[in-house]
């Protein structure tokens, strides 16, 4: 018997599929407006900038919240440019360090920890991502970090009591991809860093 549809990476990934051709295009445009000497401004880069931003974070969320097959890969190098241009302008950075050849379903489990590290990060700071015969190692450092204990809690015990706002929906989604991947997660939470192990 087949496994039942995850309905909502599904939408997820419908919303990303729809939403990412109209704003390629409204970059394009800006692109083209941006060829002009007499239109360079503020706003001009502002707009530029903002729509750059909307683009990574939907090619993020498509990895992160949308379906990933058993047997689907993704390319590292499609990875780095996707972290590469979310770390544009933004508080955080990364670096990637795996295999040329992922298997999506990994690769969505990592993002969704990004998605947590980014939250704990809220004051900036910079991210590694390794991949070795043991497994993953997701390493977060900054001069200081915001965490909510409850909700880190939840990665390891899905059964833990905590109300979870839309804004952290990654960490309810945390155990119910450990548990399709048969994963387990081990956090070490220190005062400047966090590494997860996964």
């Amino acid at each position: 018997m087949p496994d039942r549809p995850d309905v909502a990476a599904l939408i997820a990934s419908r919303i990303c599929h729809d939403l990412i051709s109209p704003i390629g295009a409204i970059g394009n445009g800006v692109e083209l407006l941006g060829m002009d000497p007499r239109l360079q401004s503020p706003e001009m880069t502002l707009l530029s900038e903002s729509v750059a931003n909307a683009t990574a974070r939907i090619r993020f969320f498509r990895i992160c919240f949308g379906a990933a097959g058993p047997d689907q890969r993704i390319a590292r190098s499609e990875v780095i440019s996707v972290l590469t241009d979310l770390s544009r302008g933004g508080r955080v950075s990364y670096a990637w360090t795996s295999p040329a050849d992922l298997s999506r379903r990994e690769v969505r489990l990592v993002f969704l920890l990004l998605q947590c590290m980014e939250t704990a990060l809220a004051y900036g700071g910079k991210v590694g991502v390794t991949h070795d015969e043991a497994g993953w190692t997701i390493l977060a450092e900054a001069p200081r970090l915001k965490i909510d204990p409850a909700l880190w809690e939840v990665l390891t015990d899905a059964r833990a009591a905590v109300d979870i706002a839309a804004g952290q929906v990654h960490f309810a989604l945390v155990p119910e991809e450990l548990a399709r991947q048969g994963r387990k997660l081990v956090t070490e939470v220190g005062v400047a860093s966090i590494r997860l192990r996964v």
